[in-house]
């Protein structure tokens, strides 16, 4: 949840006093509003706590901070637009339990390859409290929650959409290549007249300009791009061709890792990309299974002991020679293959809970395994066959509708933060910025 305003603004109070024969000493604030934000405002220790963090990152990667007061202008502007996402989501009722919140750092802490323990020891090692960091994860699942709710959820893709993407070069050149990005942004303004345009235009060459006399990338993004990844170097992550507007993808297709683009012009202003990764598609094989079992369930009549008992037996009616089928037909208790007896056809082990699927790995074909339990009940299973299946034709399908939900929220996402941005009230109070009022 985040801060409300008057915990905010509880550091502004007053420190003590001290006197003297003479005089009393001068009373030195806490902290102060950086920015006021539709009801909520943004301290100065925020921003500052948020600078920290990415002269941090920064850093890690090797590359020069830009001027104080350039990153500080860049981290408030991304503070401001977070705190309207925040504001939404506490007015919709998005709440994180602490649980989803555990969570949530502890496949952090794994991803990254470290114990719980030792995710902490690397915070604190940066200078970063374990503390901060949770309410940074926190904040960060209510503004996704937000987005899912405000953007994702408009978005639809029909199955014609597919097969024309599919059939389009632009869909067929997309599935042999993916490309790693990183971009600088220079905006232009919805109703930008042409000497706007013009200045935008002048800048971004400029721009192009140093990075091709050895400027780094992520410094100039950090420093001078408007896009919502800046602070990140400007870091895209992978994307297909065919998310990127014309004419990118032919562009990235004959660049070497490393290019940039020339700067060129999109409905939301002048960008350049550069190349950090590519790779190439391949057909995509799937192992499958041919599977069949009886499944055992324990209930408020069956005790556990039962259960597990009564599937031994059913193994040892098996093993003395009777019917695999006509067996699972009578005491499976799984509604979906009971009926098949017990078969399970050709199936993905991936869609299977992990104790089935080891069982299955381990299992001789034609050779039914001992009883074994899972979170379902007990089982026996034969494995009938095994294969090798071309999921291409599949996989070009769901690539093809998670490129198009991809463009399609990319759009949508930048389109509605500017809205919710344009249409709050901001004033902004840090010294040496700019005064704004909406």
């Amino acid at each position: 949840m985040k801060t409300k305003l008057i915990d905010c603004l509880r550091p502004l109070m007053l420190g003590a006093v001290m006197l003297s024969s003479t005089a009393f000493a001068a009373v030195q604030p806490l902290d102060s509003v950086v920015a006021i934000v539709d009801n909520d405002v943004v301290m100065k220790s925020q921003l500052d706590q948020r600078v920290h963090e990415i002269q941090q990152t920064i850093a890690k990667r090797g590359g020069a901070v830009p001027p104080a007061g350039v990153l500080d202008q860049q981290v408030l502007e991304r503070l401001i637009v977070e705190n309207l996402q925040l504001q939404i989501g506490d007015r919709s009722g998005i709440r994180i339990t602490d649980e989803e919140l555990n969570q949530a750092i502890g496949t952090i802490a794994q991803r990254n390859g470290m114990s719980l323990e030792q995710f902490r020891a690397a915070l604190a090692h940066d200078g970063l409290s374990y503390d901060d960091a949770r309410e940074q994860v926190k904040r960060e699942m209510i503004i996704s929650r937000v987005r899912q709710r405000r953007v994702a959820e408009r978005i639809q893709v029909s199955e014609q959409e597919v097969k024309n993407f599919l059939a389009s070069d632009m869909g067929k050149m997309q599935l042999s290549e993916e490309f790693r990005l990183a971009n600088i942004l220079i905006p232009t303004p919805e109703s930008a007249n042409s000497t706007a345009i013009q200045a935008a235009a002048q800048q971004a060459a400029e721009i192009y300009k140093q990075l091709k006399q050895g400027a780094d990338f992520a410094q100039v993004a950090i420093a001078r791009s408007a896009s919502d990844n800046a602070l990140e170097g400007g870091e895209m992550g992978w994307r297909k061709a065919a998310q990127l507007p014309p004419p990118f993808d032919q562009m990235l297709a004959r660049m070497s890792v490393g290019d940039i683009t020339e700067p060129l012009r999109t409905p939301g202003g002048f960008i350049i990309l550069k190349l950090q990764e590519k790779r190439g598609g391949q057909a995509m094989m799937r192992d499958e299974v041919h599977v069949r079992h009886i499944l055992i369930k324990p209930s408020e009549i069956r005790s556990e002991a039962a259960t597990k008992q009564l599937a031994e037996k059913l193994y040892d009616r098996i093993q003395n020679g009777e019917d695999f089928s006509e067996l699972a037909k009578s005491f499976s208790e799984d509604p979906g293959s009971a009926l098949n007896g017990g078969d399970l056809n050709w199936i993905d082990p991936n869609a299977l809970v992990p104790e089935f699927r080891e069982e299955m790995a381990r299992a001789q074909q034609g050779v039914v395994t001992k009883p074994f339990k899972t979170q379902y009940g007990w089982h026996v299973l034969e494995v009938m066959g095994r294969r090798a299946t071309d999921s291409t034709e599949q996989a070009r399908e769901q690539q093809a509708m998670n490129v198009l939900r991809n463009r399609k929220y990319d759009e949508e996402l930048q389109t509605w933060l500017r809205q919710i941005r344009d249409e709050a009230y901001v004033e902004i109070k840090l010294p040496g910025a700019d005064q704004a009022a909406q």
